[in-house]
């Protein structure tokens, strides 16, 4: 298995992505893109490796303010999310569109035309809008635990909140009790993560690097995306929608509005999943992405 060292690639933009890659450069390129507050590592490396021993070239990196991607300025409040939560005029330092761009700009820098894409819960928002916004980067689509950005779908269990809106962790250890604490919350209940696995990868992402300030910013990004139901319409890309009856972060009827807003989208709902990867369904996630590329060369 061939795993590329972690490489900055610089955008047109001047932001930088931190990026790596499994699996032979020949094979087709999966772009990975991972949700909101979470760095790249949260694609577990053994799951990057069962896409890439599946025949794929795979990307995954950092989103801007995440990891060791560039963090970004800009100032946000609980009063501005919670204006934008009750959509409300406010304003975002940038847009779930803004780091389409970026994804769509790291295609660029590796000289790709064409990537089969997979996002979840926010990466499955910036897949969905690389979609609509550049259609033809996209091979195949595969939206996991995500919604449309529509207010009356996907929402969140009120128990997610308080968990959201706690003050940010000042040190280690206390960014990876409460991110144990919000994966227990928001997990899946029929597939339950060990302890010692989040706290496995939640001391990787810190060693990897978190901004308390980059979650805020991707926050609002997420509060104030449009609606995309009328332009998932327009969607050409063979796509699957993948989503957890058990999901308290992104409710399943955000997963049930987006295959039903896309021609032809399959719909895959996985009972006891919640808003999490675990190990026992990698195999379906492999599956899914697998043949939904499969449908794209047909």
């Amino acid at each position: 298995m061939t795993v590329s060292e972690l490489r900055l690639a610089t955008l047109p933009s001047g932001i930088e992505l931190c990026y790596q890659t499994f699996g032979d450069p020949a094979d087709e390129p999966l772009l990975l893109v991972m949700g909101l507050s979470c760095s790249m590592v949260w694609w577990h490396d053994a799951l990057c490796e069962e896409l890439a021993a599946a025949g794929f070239h795979v990307i995954r990196f950092d989103n801007r303010d995440v990891g060791r991607s560039s963090k970004l300025s800009g100032r946000t409040t609980i009063q501005m999310m919670t204006r934008a939560f009750a959509g409300l005029p406010t304003r975002a330092v940038y847009w779930i569109s803004d780091m389409t761009v970026d994804a769509v700009g790291l295609l660029d820098v590796l000289g790709i035309e064409r990537a089969h894409v997979c996002g979840v819960s926010m990466g499955g928002m910036i897949a969905q809008t690389m979609a609509v916004e550049h259609p033809t980067r996209v091979a195949s689509l595969v939206s996991i635990m995500s919604t449309t950005g529509g207010r009356r779908v996907g929402w969140q269990h009120p128990v997610v909140l308080p968990m959201m809106l706690r003050p940010a962790a000042a040190d280690r250890e206390g960014y990876v009790q409460r991110s144990v604490a919000m994966w227990q919350l928001i997990g899946s209940p029929g597939y339950r993560i060990p302890v010692e696995d989040l706290r496995a990868t939640a001391e990787a992402s810190w060693e990897h690097g978190v901004s308390a300030a980059g979650v805020g910013r991707q926050t609002m990004a997420v509060l104030t995306q449009p609606n995309r139901a009328r332009a998932l319409s327009r969607v050409t890309a063979p796509t699957a929608v993948v989503h957890g009856t058990a999901d308290r972060m992104v409710h399943v009827s955000g997963g049930r509005a987006t295959a039903r807003a896309i021609p032809d989208a399959e719909l895959r709902l996985i009972e006891g999943m919640g808003h999490d990867l675990p190990r026992e369904l990698w195999p379906t996630y492999v599956d899914v992405i697998r043949q939904t590329a499969e449908r794209a060369r047909h």
